[in-house]
C-alpha cells in the first residue's frame, strides 16, 4: 500500500494553550444518498453531523483548504424500480429527486464544497478508470456468481446473515429485507486476498468513532466469511441502469463499487492533493466503507481513511421509522417548523452516536424552548436591555479585576475559560451531544449570577459606583460568555451565531476557535459599541 506522490495528508495540527495538540481531517464526506426515494429525517442527521464537523474544523483553520462532499447515488435496480412504477424516465427521476435533496441541504444550511452524482460524466470516467487498475491487477476475475440476493440492499448476503421466516422465505438478518435466490456470470472482487491487509488496517491503523462500532467491526473480520470474494457487477439483463464494464458491455458495475468511487471522484483522482476522506456513515453501511472500500483502495494501492465517524439511528415516539406506519418524518416540514438551526440543534443535542435516538415533536420543542429561546435568549436579552445596559457598551475589564469586584463569578468565569477545551475533545470525538451540554451549562451560570447579584435592584442609581462597577463587571462577563458561546455552537447553529456576532460587533477576528476565551487579547476599546437593534435569537414555540 502506498500513498501516490503529491498527495497531502487529510489532516491539520492545532496547538492552543487551551488543549493539546490534536490532528483534524481536511476532507470531510457524507455517504451519497440513494434516489429511490425522498429525503428523511435520517438523511438530514448524517448531513448536519458532518456539516458540524466541517464547520467546527473551518472554525479551527480559518485559512485553510477543506474539502466537505455530500451527493446522490443514482444507479441501481431499486432507481429502475422506483422511476418505472411513478412511470418517468430515468434521468427526469434522478435529476428530480436529487434536485430535492440538494434543496433541503440549501434549506438546512450544509456547507457542503462538493455535491456530486453518480450519473456525472467525469465521476463514470473515475469508476471505470479504477475498474481497469484493479482488473490490470488481478483483483477482478469472471466467475459464475450466486447466491441470496436483496433487491432493497443492493447486495448478495452471506449465509450466515439469513433467516427463514415463518412463510418459508429467505430474511436478511440485518436488514429484514426479503431475498431471492440469484446465480449469473459476474465479474467477481478478490476480496479474499485482502484480509490480511484490510485486518491490520481495522485493528492498528483506523480510528472508528464512537468506539463501540469499532469493538463490533474487530470482531466481524474474525468471521472469514466476511472475506469471501465478492461479485461487483450484475448483468444488464435484469439491470440497465448503470455502468458499463470497460471492454464488456453485457454487464453493469455493481452499484456499490460505483457510489463508493465518488470520494475519489471528488478529490480530483488521480490528481487530488488531499487525501483521505474523513467518513461520516450510519451503521447500516460500516460494512461498505470499513470493509469492501479500503479493500479496493488497498488494492489499488491507495491509502484507506483514517478516521471514520459512525452513527446511529432515529426512532419515532420508540419506534422505528417506516412508511408502512406513516411515521417518516418529513425535513423539509421540521425546517419550516423549528428552523434550520432549530433542527440542527435538536438533531445534535439529542442525537447520541452510539446508540439509537427518539424524535418527537414535543420533545424538540420543549429543548428549543428550554435551551435557545429561555437559557440562550434570556441572557442576551439581559446584558443588552436598555435597563441593565442603556449605554449599549461592551465594558472593558481584566480578568484580575472581574475576580475582584465579582468574587462570586470566579467558579463561573474558570467554567468558562474552560469550555474551549472541553467542546474541542466532545466535537473531535464527534460528540456534538456533549460539547453542547457543557456550554449550556456555562450559560445556565452566568445566568444565576444575574440572580445572586440582582443587578435591576441598583442599576439606575448611577451614584453607587461599587455597584455600578459590579454591574460592569457581569455585563462584561455575560458578553464574552454568550461570544464563546456563539463560537462554540456555530458547528451546530451556524445563523444564530453570525447574528450575535452581528449584535455584539464582534470582529471576525475574534469569531473563531482560538479566541474562544475571556478577555482575549483585550480585545475591545473603552468605548466598544452594541447593536442597538433588538435581536431575537430564537421566537418561543407555542
Amino acid at each position: 500500500m502506498v500513498l501516490l506522490s503529491g498527495f497531502a495528508s487529510n489532516w491539520m495540527r492545532l496547538s492552543s494553550r487551551n488543549f493539546s495538540s490534536i490532528e483534524l481531517p481536511r476532507f470531510y464526506a457524507t455517504p451519497i444518498f440513494y434516489v429511490n426515494s425522498v429525503p428523511h429525517i435520517g438523511h438530514l442527521y448524517t448531513a448536519v453531523y458532518a456539516d458540524a464537523l466541517h464547520r467546527f474544523t473551518r472554525l479551527c483553520y480559518p485559512d485553510s483548504v477543506t474539502i466537505f462532499s455530500t451527493g446522490t447515488d443514482e444507479h441501481g435496480l431499486k432507481i429502475q424500480k422506483s422511476a418505472q412504477s411513478k412511470n418517468v424516465d430515468l434521468v427526469t427521476y434522478c435529476d428530480q429527486v436529487s434536485a430535492k435533496f440538494r434543496q433541503l441541504f440549501q434549506d438546512a444550511s450544509i456547507s457542503y464544497t462538493h455535491f456530486i452524482r453518480t450519473t456525472d460524466d467525469e465521476h463514470k470516467k473515475v469508476v471505470k478508470n479504477l475498474w481497469k487498475i484493479l482488473m490490470e491487477k488481478g483483483f477482478i476475475y469472471k466467475s459464475k456468481y450466486c447466491g441470496y440476493y436483496s433487491i432493497n440492499d443492493e447486495a448478495f448476503v452471506p449465509e450466515n446473515l439469513i433467516k427463514t421466516n415463518s412463510d418459508g422465505e429467505k430474511i436478511s438478518i440485518e436488514t429484514g429485507h426479503k431475498l431471492e435466490w440469484h446465480e449469473e456470470e459476474n465479474y467477481v472482487f478478490r476480496l479474499s486476498q485482502l484480509q490480511e491487509q484490510v485486518t491490520d488496517w481495522i485493528d492498528n491503523r483506523l480510528i472508528m468513532r464512537p468506539q463501540n462500532f469499532h469493538t463490533a467491526l474487530k470482531a466481524d473480520i474474525r468471521n472469514i466469511k466476511n472475506f469471501k470474494d465478492i461479485s461487483i457487477s450484475r448483468s444488464k439483463s435484469r439491470l440497465h441502469w448503470g455502468i458499463e464494464i470497460p471492454d464488456d458491455n453485457s454487464q453493469l458495475i455493481y452499484v456499490w463499487f460505483d457510489a463508493l468511487t465518488n470520494y475519489l471522484t471528488v478529490s480530483g483522482y488521480p490528481n487530488h492533493t488531499i487525501w483521505p476522506p474523513c467518513h461520516i456513515i450510519g451503521k447500516d453501511i460500516i460494512k461498505f466503507h470499513c470493509i469492501y472500500w479500503p479493500a479496493f483502495l488497498i488494492a489499488a494501492g491507495l491509502q484507506p481513511p483514517n478516521l471514520v465517524y459512525c452513527h446511529s439511528h432515529w426512532l419515532y415516539d420508540r419506534q422505528k421509522m417506516s412508511k408502512s406506519l406513516g411515521n417518516v418524518v418529513d425535513p423539509f416540514d421540521c425546517i419550516e417548523r423549528f428552523t434550520a438551526d432549530g433542527i440542527r440543534y435538536f438533531l445534535l443535542k439529542e442525537g447520541t452516536p452510539h446508540s439509537d435516538s427518539n424524535f418527537n415533536l414535543d420533545a424538540v420543542k420543549t429543548c428549543l424552548n428550554a435551551e435557545l429561546a429561555d437559557t440562550f435568549g434570556n441572557l442576551l436579552n439581559r446584558c443588552t436591555s436598555n435597563k441593565l445596559n442603556p449605554k449599549q457598551y461592551y465594558p472593558r475589564i481584566s480578568l484580575d479585576e472581574m475576580i475582584e469586584i465579582l468574587p462570586e463569578s470566579v467558579d463561573t468565569i474558570n467554567y468558562i475559560q474552560n469550555l474551549s477545551k472541553e467542546c474541542f475533545q466532545a466535537y473531535s470525538d464527534g460528540n456534538f451531544h456533549i460539547g453542547i451540554t457543557h456550554v449550556m451549562t456555562g450559560l445556565r451560570l452566568v445566568n444565576s449570577l444575574f440572580n445572586i447579584i440582582r443587578p435591576w435592584e441598583f442599576a439606575k442609581n448611577s451614584q453607587d459606583k461599587i455597584n455600578q462597577k459590579r454591574l460592569e463587571c457581569l455585563l462584561f462577563l455575560s458578553l464574552e460568555s454568550i461570544r464563546i458561546a456563539a463560537i462554540l455552537l456555530k458547528p451546530i447553529i451556524p445563523n444564530i451565531s453570525t447574528l450575535i456576532f452581528h449584535k455584539l460587533n464582534i470582529q471576525h477576528e475574534f469569531c473563531v476557535w482560538k479566541s474562544a476565551e475571556i478577555n482575549a487579547q483585550q480585545l475591545y476599546d473603552d468605548d466598544h459599541k452594541i447593536s442597538t437593534e433588538k435581536l431575537i435569537i430564537f421566537s418561543k414555540l407555542i
